[in-house]
């Protein structure tokens, strides 16, 4: 008996060290940096560790913390709007909710809806936004890019103006309005494409050799275009006001909060994560301003993380960010012990099936699920990953500062999450 249990810690042992062989050896292969931490759910036991206390960018693995973050202050319906009745007038506030015409979340409408069916007057109120439309970090030149799309109090059709073609020369705006600041250059590209001037929202269209058949461009957002998109979308005019100092406003809820976070975390959705953090913070100050709901995580939630990370937003678009893989490790499995499993799965990007994982680790029985994160030159995954034997550990694996494909180090990954699924 006591020669099994020992071939057995021999055999465990081996097979961590061969993990870290590998891991080893494509970081050397790849002149890159890389972190993994590997923890036994059940056993409460870590079981590779290569780099796990090292900081590393974590791209979109920051969603992990604006997720949980969003999971203990909001309830499971989003806060869509603040308001107060003064006669026959609603004075209205945004709750950051980006729902309110996003295409890509179910919207219910009900904003919409309360709104347009009001009798009375109408006026918008942005003073509980105290922050600004990019983060910090951020990178100016993605401001042509849909992922950048910028963070607002009342978000209409998720900041983003979507450009379709019809037929040849006829292309379709939403919002429609938005064809108006549109122009033809005579020059041209080597891709068609359209490129919103940096200071306004006017759109030049380059024709090119390589054909496109839609765009999707953040727009400029500002308290004036707000007001003439909501106008426009309500066809009622809405007016901006100061907010009154009164207790007694009201909150309207619209639609679940899985909704957005499906979204967010399968699709790796920025705009989301950015006003869900907005959310979180308007829950714990009033005022939509992402660093109170970080501060307010940090110091309520989080210090008890092995170390302390440097967390500047809520999407990981910012380049500021760093986290260790122990820390995403630990904050998934407190994320575990929050959320039923069932649930937390479905919500999650799962290997082969959906979100940014529907190509990799593909099975007749999904294994991983997580969340992905990829900046230029950085690639990260964790989650959690089901073996051949039915144990569940979860994992944190980030590569930085990789000159490579970056599809190279997803194989490279791919293959290494394999072994361990086999090998444990």
């Amino acid at each position: 008996m006591r020669s099994a249990f020992v071939l057995f810690f021999f055999l465990v042992g081996c097979s961590a060290r061969f993990i870290k062989k590998e891991i080893k050896e494509t970081e050397n292969q790849l002149h890159e940096h890389v972190g993994f931490y590997l923890y036994d759910l059940a056993k409460k036991k870590v079981k590779v560790d290569y780099n796990g206390s090292k900081y590393f960018t974590p791209a979109s693995n920051t969603k992990i913390f604006t997720f949980y973050t969003s999971l203990r202050l909001l309830s499971d319906s989003v806060s869509s709007l603040k308001y107060i009745k003064r006669g026959d007038s609603l004075i209205f506030q945004g709750m950051g909710d980006p729902s309110f015409f996003y295409k890509n979340v179910f919207d219910n409408e009900r904003a919409f809806r309360f709104l347009k069916e009001h009798q009375g007057k109408l006026f918008f109120s942005s003073d509980n936004f105290q922050t600004q439309s990019f983060g910090a970090g951020w990178a100016w030149d993605d401001y042509n890019d849909y992922y950048s799309a910028e963070r607002s109090p009342f978000p209409v059709y998720g900041n983003l103006i979507s450009i379709r073609k019809y037929v040849e020369e006829v292309l379709i705006f939403r919002p429609a309005l938005f064809e108006y600041d549109f122009v033809k250059s005579d020059a041209e590209h080597p891709a068609e494409e359209i490129i919103r001037d940096y200071n306004s929202n006017r759109l030049v269209y380059f024709n090119g050799k390589k054909k496109s058949k839609e765009w999707t461009i953040p727009f400029l957002s500002s308290d004036s275009l707000t007001l003439r998109l909501l106008s426009d979308t309500l066809h009622r005019e809405v007016n901006q006001i100061l907010w009154p100092k009164l207790d007694s406003a009201k909150i309207l809820k619209s639609i679940p909060t899985d909704s957005l976070y499906r979204v967010m975390m399968q699709d790796s959705d920025n705009f989301i994560a950015e006003q869900l953090l907005l959310q979180c913070a308007a829950i714990v100050s009033d005022t939509l301003k992402p660093e109170i709901a970080i501060k307010y995580s940090l110091e309520n939630f989080l210090s008890d993380l092995p170390d302390e990370p440097q967390w500047v937003d809520g999407s990981g678009l910012s380049r500021y960010n760093l986290f260790t893989p122990r820390s995403i490790v630990s904050l998934w499995r407190k994320t575990y012990e929050t959320v039923p499993q069932d649930r937390l799965f479905k919500l999650l990007a799962i290997g082969g099936m959906n979100g940014t994982l529907k190509n990799y680790y593909k099975s007749d029985v999904p294994f991983v699920f997580g969340k992905t994160g990829s900046l230029g030159n950085n690639h990260s995954l964790s989650g959690f990953l089901i073996t051949r034997k039915g144990k569940i550990f979860i994992f944190s694996f980030m590569n930085n500062n990789f000159i490579v494909p970056g599809i190279e180090v997803r194989k490279r990954m791919e293959k290494i999450i394999n072994r361990i699924r086999e090998k444990y």
